[in-house]
């Protein structure tokens, strides 16, 4: 093919499992492909601006060790960060996302989407209108907080008058977000909940509450994936082997590098295959 290639790259949701993007976007710098669009939801769409403003994988890689390296200081930040309103019975906690994303990694991120270099699309679900919010324009920071606005975790997240919460609600993998491409790449992070280890004649124990919650956030993300694939494929479709670690083990984030590790050559070799058939 004469003309460079036009890559479409879709980095899904999962919480802490999304470190494994790092990984997708050294392997892209190994080959020297820069995607030409973007979607991401919640994760995701933390990695892609992240990408899309400039930052090199390995650069995305070494700032995330050093800033998830201390665990009491991350505690102490998260703690700081709990909201003054009376919580109902069931909440965990009571954070707002964006004071989040801007205490870790709001340097790192333009302030628009008009600063980007690539194109990027971020997904978020609009609560009380029961559908996909799609942001391509205006105000970055905002719309990264919405798409990663877990309910019971995070407050929701209010842009041009709407209720917005995470993005994987609606679409978790948003393939079908990203502008026209000649290759399509899909990372898929979601996961499901993991039935542990028993000893024989052993009663399975019940999950907890928490557990419970983020277990069935994966469950629903999971049919919405699975449906969108009976109709329609991404050229590649990446899955890392995560799915041993859970939504909020962020401070693992060595383990789920080391994990996702192992496909990096794999990936390349995708990439390089649907490169050569064009």
């Amino acid at each position: 093919m004469s003309k460079t290639p036009k890559i479409s790259l879709a980095l899904g949701g999962g919480g802490a499992r999304g470190l494994a993007h790092i990984v997708v976007l050294e392997a892209l710098d190994d080959l020297g492909v820069r995607p030409t669009s973007i979607a991401g939801t919640s994760i995701g769409a933390i990695m892609g601006a992240a990408y899309a403003g400039g930052l090199s994988g390995r650069d995305i890689r070494d700032i995330t060790l050093q800033r998830f390296s201390n665990r009491a200081k991350v505690v102490q930040l998260l703690w700081q960060m709990r909201g003054k309103r009376k919580l109902p019975k069931l909440s965990i906690t009571d954070i707002d996302p964006l004071a989040v994303l801007e205490s870790f990694i709001g340097d790192l991120i333009p302030a628009s989407f008009e600063e980007l270099q690539i194109p990027l699309c971020v997904i978020a679900s609009d609560f009380y209108g029961w559908r996909e919010t799609i942001m391509r324009s205006g105000d970055l920071h905002r719309a990264v907080a919405a798409s990663i606005a877990i309910p019971i975790l995070f407050t929701p997240v209010t842009i041009d008058g709407r209720v917005l919460i995470d993005g994987g609600f609606v679409n978790p993998l948003p393939f079908d977000r990203v502008e026209n491409g000649n290759i399509t790449i899909a990372v898929d992070v979601t996961g499901g909940p993991q039935e542990p280890a028993m000893q024989s004649g052993s009663d399975i124990p019940l999950p907890g509450m928490r557990e419970m919650v983020f277990g069935t956030t994966q469950l629903v993300m999971q049919s919405i994936t699975n449906e969108k694939l009976k109709s329609r494929t991404p050229d590649i479709l990446i899955r890392p082997p995560i799915e041993q670690f859970g939504v909020l083990e962020f401070l693992k984030v060595k383990e789920i590098l080391e994990a996702a590790e192992s496909e990096r050559d794999n990936i390349k070799r995708q990439i390089t295959y649907e490169l050569d058939r064009l």
